[in-house]
């Protein structure tokens, strides 16, 4: 029923397109703008291509963030995010977090198992898809390193954090205060708040998401 209530929210969410081609990606959109393929059999067995065009800092005209589906390069459908587009045999669902995507699958009207759409090679997925294929060693080591920024940023930085709210007189009268174990510069932790962003800048450029690591708590991640 809960999936059912979420197809429907998603419905209402889509507007029709209006046949516009899909925009070149341009290089200074590196990190503003994302583009996603997949390739389908359509109804009457030929090939089409769906895209997924997302600016994730919003649209110029009222700072929304969307999702636009195109056909074979023409506009299909426009959505608030999270969105989920119909398509041939199945539904592409995107969402994203504070960082980025962390979804852009197709999920099978079958039950198969969903699987994600190829990043285009002029964005900044694309590229990082590229790094994983042609240098899979120096990819893991770099997957490594910003997971274990995050879980060093967990660590650290949120007993200092409760120790903050918990000196907030509110907080203090009914639950107490607590002193952290942890305590660092003013400029280690300004390091760690930027480390901490460019970990999970990375991660997203994978589509790789935890709501504990990549700040779930904190964009409304259910």
């Amino acid at each position: 029923m809960l999936s059912n209530w979420k197809r429907q929210r998603a419905a209402r969410r889509l507007k029709p397109g209006d046949g516009h081609s899909l925009p070149r990606f341009r290089w200074w959109q590196l990190f503003s703008r994302t583009i996603f393929h997949l390739r389908l059999a359509g109804e009457d067995g030929r090939p089409q291509t769906w895209s997924v065009d997302v600016r994730l800092w919003g649209d110029s005209d009222d700072g929304e963030v969307r999702a636009r589906l195109y056909r074979d390069g023409r506009h299909e459908a426009t959505s608030k995010l999270p969105a989920e587009f119909p398509v041939t045999g199945g539904a592409i669902e995107v969402v994203t977090s504070g960082y980025g995507l962390k979804r852009c699958h197709v999920v099978p009207d079958d039950g198969g198992p969903a699987r994600q759409l190829v990043p285009d090679p002029a964005s900044a997925e694309g590229r990082r898809a590229r790094l994983e294929r042609e240098h899979p060693g120096m990819s893991r080591t770099i997957g490594f390193v910003t997971w274990s920024v995050l879980v060093a940023a967990l660590v650290l930085g949120v007993p200092q954090l409760v120790e903050q709210i918990s000196h907030i007189p509110p907080v203090a009268e009914d639950v107490g205060t607590f002193t952290s174990p942890v305590h660092l510069s003013a400029t280690v932790n300004v390091a760690l708040v930027v480390a901490t962003l460019l970990a999970s800048t990375e991660r997203a450029l994978r589509l790789r998401y935890h709501w504990l690591l990549d700040g779930g708590l904190f964009d409304g991640d259910d």
